[in-house]
């Protein structure tokens, strides 16, 4: 599923349009994107919890030439599913 399918899914069920929907979507994602930025955690409670991660620097090798990188530290994105998630797919 993409956005559009969703926005289009959501958008059936609750009888807005596509346009209104679509805002309210992209309103969430930078919400959540916004909130990861500030290193704050989003809590879905029943769907899951987004928090950042951070990876230390290291060392690795270039796959071609054998030869030693620097991998710079930064920072990922990282999601847990809730619990009503989890029973929902199971």
């Amino acid at each position: 599923m993409n956005k559009n399918e969703l926005v289009a899914e959501i958008a059936d069920k609750c009888g807005m349009s596509k346009a209104d929907v679509g805002k309210v979507v992209d309103a969430t994602l930078e919400g959540i994107t916004n909130a990861l930025k500030r290193n704050d955690e989003v809590r879905l409670v029943g769907f899951g919890t987004y928090t950042v991660t951070k990876r230390s620097a290291s060392e690795g090798r270039n796959p071609r030439t054998g030869e030693p990188i620097k991998i710079p530290a930064s920072k990922l994105p990282k999601f847990k599913p809730g619990k009503a998630l989890r029973d929902a797919l199971n």
